[in-house]
């Protein structure tokens, strides 16, 4: 680790003019950072960047996607320096937005394993044999010992630099310190008051940038009675109302596919920080940003917590189906399953047509969703068994786009989806250690393109402080 640490400063000190035995701290400032006050986005020097672990113009794409449509606007967040103290899903997640924005992200991370994601394994990205690897001579022997990047690392890292720095110690806090001086914005999910204890709470590097934004993601949030506990997706989903909505009616709770609240929750911090910033431009103010996985959760019950608000009745589960529309759930055909979302009475009358029962539109039990919601324990088995008589393709070419309607696609099916090869929704770049390997390409598009993805995340190596 030593070994590393003193590359890494000499060459920030020959990158950028200073003998090899200057001040640590100032060559770890001039590695990634310019000038003092300046806010131009000049990027590591050649001879720094196969250090950075996430280097910006580390990675290239696949050659059939070197070409792709580029954005009606430039980068919109180039120039914003962004220090990264998350880890797991949510910041990550929430500061993955920022970079593909154009932000320059620095991931610091643990000296000891890094992000716990990391090891989050099985799947992950096989390595290549060590002299195909894109890495220094130097590191060769140390890298060859690394364990492969997890594809739970590699989904929310994308397109942001990483550096490791025990916070602990003395020395590594005057790191973080002189990091701070040149960020816009802080994000961290340490337990509340975590950070205060080691001189890196919001006040503390208020004290250093006066207008920095400092976003906390915890799980209950700075204050009130549950503030100290930690926060999990899981517990939180428990703890807020999700589990009890989701899943069959007659069956327990059940989690959602994915970390949702978690992710909303990074959402939610990514607005909160392209809202901050676009304040401090006005006023030249920083804020800290509370923002918890509690409130973003309950935030995100949308309906079913105004529901409740308004009636005061209690939410219950209702699988795929829906309190207030019916048809609208997941049904059997003769091969799988299809979903339908007959969303008014034009389009019940559309699909009744075409599933050769129009009496059932005429139906006065059926006539109106008021009542297809008062009937519906009658109405579903009759409508399954029609389904039943053919393919979920069938009935969807039947329909014709004139009733929602979609099968039930696995992973792969969703990736091979035609839309999802028109719209680019994947693209591919070269990771130091695996070579060229497929990641998620950002989901929205700014006139005809989407930002760039020059880079996927990669393992932290320096520079490295003991």
């Amino acid at each position: 680790m030593s070994r590393i640490l003193a590359r890494s400063f000499a060459l920030a000190a020959k990158s950028t003019g200073r003998n090899a035995g200057a001040d640590p701290v100032a060559a770890v400032q001039a590695h990634w950072f310019p000038a003092s006050g300046s806010r131009r986005t000049d990027r590591l020097p050649s001879s720094a960047r196969h250090l950075s672990s996430s280097s910006r113009l580390a990675s290239q794409p696949l050659d059939q996607i070197a070409k792709p449509v580029p954005p009606s606007i430039p980068p919109p967040l180039k120039g914003i320096k962004v220090v990264d103290l998350t880890r797991v899903l949510a910041g990550p997640y929430c500061t993955m937005l920022l970079a593909d924005l154009g932000a320059d992200v620095i991931k610091v991370e643990h000296p000891k394993g890094g992000d716990d994601t990391r090891a989050w394994a099985p799947p992950s990205a096989p390595s290549k044999p060590i002299d195909q690897q894109r890495v220094p001579n130097s590191k060769r022997d140390a890298w060859s010992k690394l364990p492969e990047e997890s594809a739970y690392f590699l989904a929310v890292n994308r397109n942001k630099r990483s550096i490791t720095v025990d916070l602990k110690s003395q020395e590594g806090r005057e790191i973080l310190h002189n990091l701070v001086r040149q960020a816009d914005v802080v994000v961290e999910n340490y337990l509340p008051g975590k950070l205060s204890s080691m001189q890196l709470g919001y006040e503390d590097l208020k004290n250093i940038k006066p207008d920095i934004i400092y976003a906390s993601i915890t799980g209950y949030g700075q204050t009130g009675p549950f503030g100290p506990s930690a926060g999990y997706d899981v517990i939180i989903a428990a703890d807020a109302g999700l589990f009890h909505i989701t899943g069959e009616p007659d069956r327990p709770p059940v989690k959602v596919g994915v970390a949702v609240t978690d992710l909303t929750t990074g959402l939610y911090v990514h607005g909160a920080i392209m809202a901050a910033l676009l304040g401090r431009a006005t006023t030249g103010q920083g804020v800290h940003i509370d923002a918890s996985l509690f409130e973003a959760q309950i935030a995100t019950l949308a309906n079913v917590a105004s529901s409740y608000l308004i009636s005061g009745k209690e939410a219950t589960r209702w699988g795929t189906a829906h309190p207030s529309i019916v048809p609208y759930q997941v049904m059997p055909t003769s091969d799988g399953y299809i979903m339908v979302g007959a969303g008014n009475d034009g389009q019940f009358k559309t699909l009744t047509g075409v599933l050769g029962k129009p009496a059932l539109a005429a139906d006065e039990r059926f006539a109106s969703n008021a009542g297809r919601v008062a009937n519906r324990d009658v109405l579903i088995p009759l409508l399954e068994e029609l389904l039943k008589t053919q393919t979920a393709q069938h009935w969807i070419d039947k329909l014709g786009g004139r009733v929602p309607a979609a099968p039930i696609r696995n992973i792969k099916q969703t990736f091979e989806h035609p839309q999802a090869v028109a719209r680019g929704v994947t693209t591919e770049v070269d990771h130091p250690r695996a070579g060229r390997i497929k990641i998620s390409a950002p989901a929205v598009r700014y006139g005809e393109g989407k930002m760039p993805v020059s880079l996927c995340a990669k393992r932290a190596s320096a520079p490295s402080i003991n």
